[in-house]
């Protein structure tokens, strides 16, 4: 790097200290000589300044370039519905919808809290973040053992905020990976719905649980009912005690009547013919089979002949029979109703519950869908090497001027003596004092040379 010799700059510093002293009286013709002067030294260092904002230029290329891409991807959700039938519940949608400071601090003072701050209160707790961190492999990706430290990541990473006056919560995830970061985003929503149903504590859902528990009960109570009911039904013949009853009656009557028929019309032959006679014996038959008819729906002797043989048992009870499986028949008839009832009741009870619930829970509704990034979000390139460019030459310039402004301290100054004693102590004690003979030690050494002697006083 070339540089002016040293002659030459002190007396480009002695013009722009020594001022003729008839002008001192005028200030701005002193300060513009002044300013000429440090222009006129700046141009003579210019391409000392050019080569530093050059450097700095490459130093922030290299930077900038060597920075890892970051994408970010961005979700919007809706503000959630407030439906809450309690009065609580009203208030604080009333406080959330207040403009201004008030509204917060009605809010606060009544302890009520929107669900929007619910939501990100969800967002931002371990369980969610646990599970982007087992999902995506977080520990992996950013490199922490522990959990504690991937969650901290996780964090950095990933901003959610709330818009006070629209209500929009806005979820950005920031990684090197735009499809990840996408996806990432995505996952929020996805588990924010998951963890909002599981943890609703609403009266709804309390509700619906509960019908839920007892309809599986009042089932199982309806199922065996039934079954018992259809084992009672079949084991006994009893199909419909009330109709069975009316039908077998009037069998009865039916038969009582053809038997009394065939009585009269035997007495009236009796008086005609002999007991042997065709009619008479066949009228005779008629009436021992009605008799028997009768006595077999009325169930006469029954018990005897199912002792004696119980293939002789009707498939059928018999009217003598009727009052006694009556009792049992409605007794479980009764019950099998009472079940069903009670069954269907509680599913549509269960049905509006379910629905209810549904309009309880804080549905998450998405704005704006996270897409993958076509752009990267970090680094700004740019940016980072117009800064590097810029520190290097306002360094430069600092040195110049300041190696200006200690050329014009008087040589008998006692700061500038006491200085120069600590730069010459610093620089006998450094390593490159006394190079070993290794490049790095004699570049070293001769870089900080040639800065002591362009701060040593000149004779």
């Amino acid at each position: 790097m070339a540089t002016i010799p040293d002659r030459d700059l002190q007396e480009i510093v002695d013009s722009s200290t020594f001022v003729d002293p008839s002008a001192t009286h005028n200030r701005e013709q002193i300060a513009r000589e002044q300013t000429i002067a440090r222009l006129r030294l700046l141009w003579s260092r210019r391409k000392l300044l050019f080569r530093a904002s050059v450097c700095g230029l490459v130093i922030g290329t290299l930077i900038a370039f060597l920075i890892p891409k970051r994408f970010e991807s961005t979700t919007r959700l809706m503000p959630p519905d407030d439906q809450s039938g309690s009065g609580m519940a009203m208030a604080a949608v009333l406080a959330g919808k207040l403009s201004g400071g008030l509204g917060g601090l009605a809010g606060n003072i009544l302890g009520l809290k929107s669900s929007g701050d619910l939501f990100i209160g969800i967002l931002r707790s371990w369980t969610v973040e646990d599970h982007l961190i087992n999902k995506f492999q977080l520990q992996k990706v950013y490199g922490h053992t522990s959990m504690a430290a991937t969650r901290q990541k996780l964090a950095e990473n990933t901003s959610i905020a709330e818009d006070r006056k629209s209500g929009i919560i806005t979820v950005t995830v920031t990684d090197h990976d735009p499809k990840q970061a996408a996806q990432m985003a995505q996952e929020y929503v996805t588990e924010l719905n998951a963890v909002v149903s599981q943890l609703s504590t609403s009266s709804a859902r309390r509700e619906r649980e509960f019908l839920q528990g007892r309809l599986a009960q009042v089932e199982q109570d309806l199922e065996k009912a039934e079954k018992d009911f259809s084992e009672f039904s079949s084991k006994n013949g009893a199909i419909d005690i009330k109709e069975q009853g009316r039908a077998m009656v009037g069998a009865a009557a039916t038969l009582q009547g053809q038997l009394i028929a065939v009585e009269s019309e035997l007495e009236g032959l009796k008086q005609i013919y002999a007991d042997n006679n065709v009619r008479v014996r066949s009228l005779q038959a008629r009436a021992t089979e009605i008799r028997k008819q009768m006595e077999e729906l009325g169930g006469k002797d029954r018990i005897h002949a199912d002792a004696g043989n119980p293939k002789d048992k009707s498939m059928y009870p018999t009217i003598r029979e009727l009052p006694l499986l009556g009792v049992t028949w409605t007794d479980l008839y009764r019950r099998s109703q009472v079940e069903e009832a009670i069954y269907e009741t509680l599913t549509q009870e269960y049905e509006l519950a379910k629905v209810a619930e549904a309009k309880e829970i804080p549905s998450v509704k998405v704005l704006d869908p996270a897409d993958v990034p076509e752009r990267k979000s970090f680094p700004p390139r740019l940016a980072i090497m117009l800064l590097f460019s810029f520190l290097c030459f306002a360094i430069a310039l600092s040195w110049v001027l300041g190696e200006a402004r200690w050329l014009e301290i008087d040589s008998r100054d006692v700061r500038k003596r006491f200085v120069q004693e600590v730069v010459q102590t610093v620089n006998s004690s450094m390593p490159w004092s006394s190079p070993n003979g290794s490049g790095f030690h004699s570049l070293t050494h001769s870089v900080w040379m040639k800065l002591v002697r362009s701060k040593q006083p000149r004779r």
